[in-house]
């Protein structure tokens, strides 16, 4: 069996980040979850296991989801992005490079699909 992925949720809302937490971990996903930029932070620095960040863009806090993203990549380059917004299209350019977009409502098997693809890249 192939080691598990860990992957850092970063949602502002407790349900959406409650339903990708869950079906993540139903695929098999190691999962750390944020409710901001700052959990986030923490996160990363404590736990060198993370390999993919998959973020809301419209976060409150002392920053949204771009500037979380290219926070993460000057700090931890080795680390994926997929980023999504229900509320702004954001284009790939917004984002580091290599990072990927969903728009919301995203379909959870499709993330899934990313996230693993990501990892293998």
């Amino acid at each position: 069996m192939a080691p598990s992925i860990c992957v850092l949720v970063v949602e502002d809302e407790p349900l959406i980040r409650m339903d990708i937490v869950d079906f993540l971990i139903g695929e098999g996903f190691e999962v750390l979850e944020a409710a901001n930029a700052d959990e986030a932070i923490d996160l990363l620095e404590a736990n060198a296991q993370i390999q993919i960040m998959f973020t809301d863009i419209d976060m409150p806090g002392s920053m949204d989801g771009i500037k979380l993203s290219a926070a993460v990549r000057d700090r931890w380059p080795p680390i994926r992005i997929v980023a999504t917004s229900g509320h702004r299209a954001v284009s790939v350019t917004d984002l580091p490079k290599g990072s990927l977009f969903y728009a919301k409502p995203y379909d959870n098997a499709a993330i899934a699909t990313s996230l693993r693809d990501l990892v293998s890249t």
